[in-house]
């Protein structure tokens, strides 16, 4: 019985040893499907912003499908709700990987969420891409970034303003890594080109009642002109433009931001109407790749849902173009190390413009472009960089 007993311990730790490792790395599906993972906030605060990048997804995941897929197989497309919450995110991603057995993930928009999943990543040898703009730390080894970093918005969005607006700064945004890397840069640029910062404050996630802020910005800019450089995510910052809007502020002062798009353009109406933002894509371009683009996705979700789509919308639908590309370089050997080594030196003729992946960061090349939103809640581009601009992640 002894014996018996031994021999069965042994035989459940070998099927917990397959178990556990049938969760690690790149999955091949079943013999006519490859599983991808879409982590992305269907509710919560960032759910206005994150709607554009689920659809767009879908959208890609549809096209490839319609072009004859991977090598002859399908893309599935499994979409987990992480609420604009970090440690949904982790949980989320466990269950695609786990119980979902997807090859890849693409998401989040949160910064905070990304790096929580990271470690997931890490352990089970999956690789997520990551299409939001960010704040460029070091990267991931496990991630590919489709998304702006600092060097590519910031560096031209600065020095624009204090030239065309004013050198008087404001800064303000919402208390994520982002942002506060977003304001040290900024603080950095603006005292470098001779302006002033004459505010910097982080707010909680969930401030919407702007009253005291709104007083100080007035007391602080005065009769001068002013930047308010504000990266508010999600209803913070649909109540920030609002109220400011509402106190008269816009008559005086200016607001800029790199998080402004269209899906909040469109939503604020003429609480927008003149402020400025700092993307690599707006849904203006006038391109034929953007209106094949808008079309199919406003055939897709409605013409209402098009006038929203968005640079991380965009970026979202390159990633998964990208990683389908990527997959067919594959052929039958679907392992993690083959995709992430298939990104290097990938180009795509995206709705921004051409883009391409660089092989020492795993970034894409992109060019940097400044709009101002207008009365119908489109973004007309007023400044374009003549190239596209190399990622420089880590200072």
């Amino acid at each position: 019985m002894e014996k018996l007993r031994k021999v069965l311990a042994v035989t459940a730790a070998a099927a917990m040893g397959v178990s556990l490792l049938s969760g690690c790395g790149a999955k091949k599906g079943s013999s006519d499907t490859i599983k991808i993972g879409g982590v992305f906030s269907l509710t919560g605060v960032t759910a206005i912003t994150e709607e554009s990048m689920t659809n767009c997804a879908q959208l890609a995941v549809d096209e490839v499908n319609e072009e004859g897929g991977i090598n002859g197989k399908k893309l599935q497309y499994i979409v987990k709700d992480y609420a604009s919450d970090a440690d949904t995110a982790v949980k989320v991603a466990r269950e695609l990987i786990m119980q979902d057995e997807v090859t890849a993930i693409v998401g989040p928009y949160m910064s905070s969420a990304r790096v929580a999943m990271e470690p997931v990543m890490d352990e089970n040898d999956i690789p997520l891409i990551y299409p939001t703009y960010y704040e460029g730390e070091k990267p991931n080894d496990h991630v590919i970034y489709t998304g702006a970093v600092p060097n590519q918005q910031g560096d031209l969005f600065v020095p624009w303003l204090a030239k065309n607006v004013s050198k008087n700064f404001y800064l303000i945004g919402t208390d994520t890594t982002y942002a506060s890397s977003i304001n040290e840069q900024a603080e950095k640029s603006v005292k470098a080109l001779g302006g002033k910062v004459i505010g910097n404050e982080l707010v909680p996630s969930d401030t919407t009642q702007f009253t005291d802020i709104l007083t100080k910005i007035k007391s602080a800019c005065g009769d001068d002109g002013c930047v308010i450089y504000a990266n508010l995510n999600g209803d913070s910052g649909t109540a920030f433009y609002t109220q400011f809007a509402a106190a008269g502020l816009s008559d005086k002062y200016t607001i800029a931001s790199f998080i402004m798009d269209e899906s909040f353009s469109t939503a604020l109406g003429d609480a927008a109407v003149g402020t400025y933002a700092s993307s690599n894509y707006f849904n203006s371009i006038d391109t034929e790749a953007n209106k094949k683009f808008l079309k199919a996705y406003a055939d897709k979700f409605g013409e209402d849902k098009a006038k929203a789509v968005t640079a991380v919308g965009e970026a979202t639908y390159d990633a998964v173009k990208l990683l389908a590309e990527s997959l067919k370089k594959c052929g039958d050997d679907i392992t993690t190390a083959n995709i992430l080594k298939n990104f290097d030196n990938l180009t795509f003729d995206a709705p921004q413009g051409e883009i391409k992946v660089d092989p020492e960061t795993h970034h894409i090349y992109l060019k940097g472009r400044i709009g101002q939103v207008q009365s119908d809640g489109t973004i007309k581009v007023v400044y374009e960089s003549d190239d596209t601009i190399k990622p420089v992640p880590v200072e």
